[in-house]
């Protein structure tokens, strides 16, 4: 038994990579173009073990799509691979709409041409798994219901729109052409190997570096929390009892504003790795919003949790001290990501706030 997984060697990719391989020995191949978000010390640790295939290249490459769907007969295709930042898509839309619309289009059209090739039990239970956002649904104002699966596609960034075509997409392919599909539009995530371009990895670098940490606008923007680690075990819940055609929101029942998560990280280095100049809230430094900047994502996990038993295992509090610990024990990691080209990104996109 086989997994094909896109974008792998990313954040949440490379931590289900890893997360799989430690509960069970099904191989998994993994596809990833390996821009500057994939990083394959982030699977190191799987370095000779034969269960994991890395494979260098693009979900938009059909004829390498389909010759790893024909040549490793995966039980499921579980797609990551995806640009997933905000303010780089203000900047470049462009990777977004290949990336997000045309590659979730090549994946799902090679997905559908290997299904209809299968047989008997090997077709009823082949899966493509559709990795979203929460982003896709909006903004939620102040006291609204957090989203659920039915609320309506209201996206206000280019990144957001293109995660919402990516989902029409797969919708459309189940409903015109049978495929078997699932969905999962899930909160923002936190934990180890995300790259420090995000809200707080950032935070956490830039604070151990003396840097100035910025806040957009006056910070009270809201969002709902969920560890990395129990994003992948619902994935795994999901693919092994979904049902086929349906969307799952995962969440972590933790909405907090950023200016509260900055002081919690600030307060938590403050315990773990003091600073001798003071602590490190007096670095947080208020900058202009971005554009289009939405004001609270909640996820309402319920279906879920009814249908498949899931809920997260880690509060705020226990999974934000375990991805504190893990920055400050992998400097090394952290300073290999931190390229020329991650400094010029990070220049470009403040310094004019």
């Amino acid at each position: 038994m086989t997994l094909l997984v896109t974008g792998g060697a990313g954040f949440i990719g490379s931590n289900f990579v890893l997360n799989w391989l430690a509960q069970n020995d099904e191989r998994l191949v993994n596809l990833d173009a390996l821009t500057y978000a994939g990083n394959l010390q982030n699977l190191a640790s799987l370095q000779g073990d034969a269960r994991h295939v890395f494979v260098h290249g693009d979900i938009t490459d059909r004829a390498l799509v389909d010759r790893l769907l024909a040549e490793h007969r995966p039980r499921a295709l579980v797609h990551f691979a995806a640009e997933s930042h905000v303010d780089r898509s203000i900047h470049g839309p462009g990777a977004f709409m290949k990336t997000n619309v045309d590659g979730t289009f090549t994946l799902l059209e090679a997905a559908r041409a290997h299904w209809n090739t299968l047989q008997g039990d090997e077709k009823a239970s082949f899966r493509f798994h559709h990795v979203s956002t929460d982003e896709v649904y909006g903004s939620l104002a102040p006291g609204a219901p957090a989203f659920t699966e039915t609320h309506p596609y209201e996206p206000n960034s280019p990144y957001s729109a293109s995660k919402a075509a990516s989902d029409h997409l797969v919708r459309a392919w189940h409903h015109t052409y049978g495929l078997p599909v699932l969905t999962t539009n899930c909160s923002n995530n936190y934990g180890p190997y995300h790259f420090p371009e995000k809200l707080i990895p950032l935070m956490i670098v830039n604070a151990l570096a003396g840097k100035p940490l910025p806040v957009y606008g006056d910070g009270r923007q809201i969002r709902d929390w969920l560890y990395v680690g129990d994003h992948c075990s619902a994935i795994r819940a999901v693919l092994a009892g979904g049902r086929v055609g349906e969307v799952y929101n995962i969440g972590g029942w933790n909405e907090q504003a950023n200016i509260d998560i900055v002081n919690i990280v600030c307060g938590l280095l403050d315990e773990l790795r003091p600073d001798p100049a003071g602590p490190y809230a007096r670095l947080i430094t208020y900058v202009k919003d971005r554009p289009g900047h939405d004001r609270r994502y909640a996820i309402d996990a319920r279906k879920i949790e009814r249908e498949l038993g899931w809920r997260p295992a880690e509060t705020f509090t226990t999974g934000i001290r375990k991805t504190v610990r893990w920055y400050l024990e992998n400097a090394d990691w952290v300073a290999n990501v931190q390229s020329g080209g991650y400094r010029d990104w990070l220049s470009q996109n403040y310094s004019a706030r």
